[in-house]
């Protein structure tokens, strides 16, 4: 069967990859957990961002139910970037953790890049130090991002390849955008697609993203991407989460950066929001952790 045939939208559920995930993730957990290693994660949070707040909640609620270990450490807005630098080196000494997050975005007095660079490689479970970004750009990562390797699971899961399709890839961001070219690039299963990266200063963005088979938008603009920008079997990930103003007793509701209901007669697959790719965000996390926990105890 044509992979791309329109007869009617397929949901591409985050929720439903990322329990299969968990379930593959069990015997590996026990494994460890029998040899005396619980896999753990210190999450930095500084300030009192509510996002931010709801996301370390949401990771530290799912690492308690897979019997794992994820220790929230909060500092206040006002933290200095060489405190913070210094405790994130105790981290990387202390082998009670095996990864380290921390929540961006930082207060602006802090260079994110630098406290970025002042994780472990071997603890950057989230793969943005600069040293795992390298290791996946040569095609041999240590760990990858949370979110395009989600992504990628996603794909697996409702058997989608990328091989020999174009690929348009909304947002150029190191945490989605990125890396996401170049895992869809690499010449692997899970890659082999050809890959167009548009951003802030593309021109004519319509004219790209006609063309797209796989459309990656990670843009943070509510519900930008209608029917006008796609064509007819295209495949739409959305990795946009945004609060927007309704009549709802909390007041708001979550869309992405794709207007679902335009999309329903033209898209042969998307992800929805929520539900879609933040739930294989966080099972990626996990997934990260346990592999921390293998390579730095070599036991796997």
């Amino acid at each position: 069967m044509n992979q791309f045939a329109m007869n009617f939208m397929h949901v591409l559920s985050g929720k439903e990859v990322s329990h299969s995930v968990y379930e593959d993730l069990k015997s590996r957990i026990d494994f460890l957990k029998k040899k005396g290693v619980v896999p753990s994660l210190a999450v930095i949070l500084v300030g009192d961002d509510p996002a931010s707040n709801v996301y370390v909640q949401s990771k530290s609620r799912q690492f308690k139910k897979m019997g794992l270990h994820s220790d929230p450490i909060t500092f206040p807005e006002e933290t200095s970037e060489a405190g913070l630098a210094s405790f994130i080196e105790e981290l990387n000494q202390d082998d009670t953790f095996h990864g380290i997050l921390v929540q961006l975005p930082l207060p602006k007095q802090i260079d994110e890049k630098r406290i970025i660079r002042a994780i472990s490689p071997e603890k950057d479970v989230d793969g943005f130090h600069p040293e795992n970004l390298g290791l996946l750009t040569a095609g041999n990562p240590r760990f990858i991002p949370c979110t395009p390797k989600g992504i990628l699971r996603i794909f697996s899961h409702y058997d989608i390849s990328p091989s020999g399709k174009h690929i348009v890839i909304l947002g150029r961001s190191n945490i989605v955008g990125r890396p996401m070219s170049i895992l869809l690039s690499l010449k692997n299963d899970s890659g082999n697609g050809t890959v167009t990266l548009c951003h802030s200063r593309t021109a004519d963005l319509k004219s790209f993203t006609k063309k797209a088979d796989i459309l990656v938008v990670a843009l943070g603009s509510p519900e930008l991407i209608d029917e006008s920008y796609l064509k007819d079997g295209v495949v739409i990930v959305d990795v946009g989460i945004n609060r927007v103003s309704d009549d709802s007793e909390t007041r708001y509701k979550l869309v992405g950066d794709v207007h679902w209901e335009s999309i329903q007669t033209i898209a042969s697959y998307a992800t929805p929001v929520p539900g879609g790719v933040g739930p294989m965000t966080i099972a990626m996390l996990v997934e990260n952790t346990i592999e921390a926990a293998e390579q730095i105890t070599k036991l796997s």
